[in-house]
């Protein structure tokens, strides 16, 4: 789709109207994550929840544990009316009753989700896809995880920990790899420091497409919306299913205990899964792996529809959070310096 098409789409379906007689908006807070997703959702989504609903959204850029912990310091007084979370801080929020009762009956387009997808607690609103990004100019293509502890690969590999939840699934999967399991990660942690003297960088998440765009690493695991973007400003970037399976995980929104806006954030959920903000949201420059069943995922996403993600691996979180921190902090001490 051109530029000029995505641009009539957008003015076709998120056009806001004229203002003068509109009554006084209705106001609400969403947390929302820093960086692409906070761009657009201001440029897709709050102009279409205006325009449908007569609310306006003010958006507070938080990461997922950030939120949690945001929540959790406010003590039964919500920051922001909705969450929106990845797996594991989802858990949790359910553990700590941070989130209201939801009922999917409020959202109208609940029908374009999969089976599942909305439930008492809130609605999948976006997928991740996981797997192995790598310069197709200078290496060739990794068929699995163990690769990148081969020195071909390794001492052009960028590492990044357990702070995110696509590098936390990324090095579980290379755990498995190596004899390790969901919850062992004593294999990976002696293939890491076998190779840390010959890798390429060791760094934050999300310095890691800058360092590819760069040319100080051609590999990297990482998710399929980095891959799109990187292309789509000219970098040489191609993604690779491992032999085991590309992982996935959905993305999902929740609406704050107490929250005095409930209507709103149910309204604000409905139209972050309508089919005009889910199609908007999967193009250029945002690229978005939609959830909606009615839109198609972009070619870089390794699936025509939503509901293939029941083919992807998988990952317990209930198991997994219990042990994070910890390997976070073994991650940073053994591989620092």
């Amino acid at each position: 789709m051109s530029l000029i098409q995505r641009r009539g789409l957008l003015a076709a379906g998120l056009a806001l109207p004229a203002l003068g007689a509109r009554a006084q908006a209705t106001q609400m807070t969403a947390a929302v994550y820093p960086g692409g997703w906070d761009e657009a959702l201001r440029a897709v989504l709050a102009p279409r929840l205006l325009q449908q609903h007569n609310v306006t959204v003010a958006f507070d850029p938080l990461f997922a544990v950030d939120q949690i912990a945001k929540a959790r310091a406010a003590r039964g007084t919500p920051p922001f009316d909705v969450f929106v979370l990845d797996p594991g801080p989802r858990v949790s929020g359910m553990d700590l009753g941070l989130f209201e009762t939801f009922d999917p009956a409020r959202l109208p387009s609940r029908g374009v989700l999969p089976a599942g997808y909305a439930d008492n607690v809130g609605a999948a609103v976006a997928a991740q896809v996981v797997g192995i990004a790598y310069n197709p100019q200078k290496v060739p293509k990794p068929a699995g995880w163990r690769d990148l502890f081969r020195p071909e690969y390794a001492s052009k590999l960028g590492l990044t920990g357990f702070g995110t939840t696509f590098g936390t699934i990324s090095l579980i999967e290379m755990a498995k790899a190596l004899g390790g399991s969901e919850t062992n990660m004593d294999p990976l942690f002696a293939e890491l420091r076998r190779i840390r003297p010959s890798v390429a960088a060791v760094a934050q998440p999300a310095a890691m497409p800058g360092l590819f765009q760069q040319g100080q690493i051609d590999v990297m695991y990482t998710n399929t919306y980095t891959v799109t973007l990187l292309r789509s400003r000219g970098v040489p970037i191609a993604f690779a299913v491992p032999e085991s399976g590309a992982a996935a995980f959905v993305t999902t929104m929740h609406i704050a205990k107490n929250s005095r806006n409930i209507a709103a954030a149910y309204q604000y959920i409905d139209a972050m899964i309508s089919t005009p903000v889910q199609t908007a949201l999967s193009l250029d420059p945002y690229f978005f792996v939609p959830v909606n069943k009615e839109v198609t995922p972009g070619a870089d996403v390794p699936m025509r529809s939503i509901s293939e993600i029941t083919n992807f691996v998988t990952h317990d979180w209930t198991r997994i959070n219990p042990l994070r921190a910890g390997w976070i902090s073994r991650f940073n001490r053994e591989m620092a310096g």
